[in-house]
């Protein structure tokens, strides 16, 4: 399927009321399927300038590469949906890529990639008022904990609210926790020890006046066969974080199936790893994905 940039421009110019027209009018879906599981695929990282894919550093940055890349994705069986940012749901909505899919807005992106201020993560992206207004399914924000930084708590006192906003809106929220550090050279490292991730969970779980519609987005730990332990820390239903998983493609997909057979777990979020496969083969990748469920 091949994406017409200029058609988009032009509605974006001349008619820009077309992005609410278009949602009004997309047909909706529970958010999980009959079978109780739920695969979306996620594109919210240019937005934080994370553009880079394996050694190339721009891999992301074609928009229109992108695009249809996710509606190849979202047109595949067993595919519930999208996370992505305001930018690019627009452009699906104007694509009609989006009926009938579970649409998840992604709500903090102000921590760029590299930043000194990476771990101050504002809430630039969807509020929970425009998640509602916009007929969209859910939110999803990352809530990354450095110790020794303190914009972490201004992160965290806002993923608060965050929870409470959607709260009050019955919308579900996608959290996704991480203990993080830099490195000597600055760069932030996510730690996934069965620990770090065990105490991730036990903090965005407590966070809020009400967890009712709060969801988790894990990362697979370091042992995948410290899972089962690690996700004993919360009752909150759970979503798989897929990552971006290099040349071991079929060894990210065993560590998935594996985690998949936990009570909690409810299904998959992936991103790059489906959408810019090593191998190249998109559709394949998704079917393998979908397959695990």
């Amino acid at each position: 399927m091949t994406v017409d940039i200029s058609d988009i421009v032009r509605l974006r110019a001349e008619r820009p009321e077309a992005i609410a027209e278009a949602a009004a009018r997309r047909p909706r879906r529970p958010l999980l399927g009959d079978n109780g599981r739920l695969m979306i695929v996620a594109a919210d990282h240019p937005a934080r300038g994370a553009l880079g894919v394996g050694g190339d550093k721009l891999a992301m940055a074609n928009r229109a590469d992108l695009l249809e890349r996710l509606m190849l994705a979202l047109s595949r069986p067993g595919v519930d949906g999208v996370l992505a940012t305001a930018d690019i749901l627009d452009d699906l909505l104007l694509l009609g890529a989006l009926d009938a899919k579970v649409v998840m807005g992604s709500m903090n992106r102000g921590g760029l990639q590299g930043s000194v201020f990476e771990l101050d993560d504002r809430f630039t992206g969807h509020r929970a008022e425009d998640i509602e207004r916009l007929n969209f399914d859910a939110g999803k924000l990352l809530l990354r904990i450095d110790y020794d930084d303190p914009g972490s708590l201004t992160t965290m006192e806002t993923t608060a609210r965050a929870v409470d906003d959607m709260a009050a809106r019955r919308l579900p929220l996608f959290v996704e926790p991480f203990l993080s550090r830099r490195t000597p050279g600055g760069k932030v490292q996510n730690d996934l020890s069965a620990e770090a991730v065990t105490k991730s969970i036990a903090i965005a779980s407590g966070l809020g006046g009400t967890s009712a519609y709060t969801w988790l987005k894990v990362p697979v730990t370091d042992n995948p066969d410290d899972m089962a332990q690690v996700m004993e820390t919360s009752t909150l239903p759970a979503v798989l974080l897929g990552g971006e998983v290099g040349d071991d493609q079929d060894g990210a997909y065993e560590k998935w199936r594996g985690a998949l057979q936990l009570p909690t777990v409810r299904g998959l979020v992936v991103g790059r790893s489906l959408l810019y496969p090593a191998d190249g083969k998109v559709a394949a990748a998704v079917d393998t994905a979908v397959g695990l469920l």
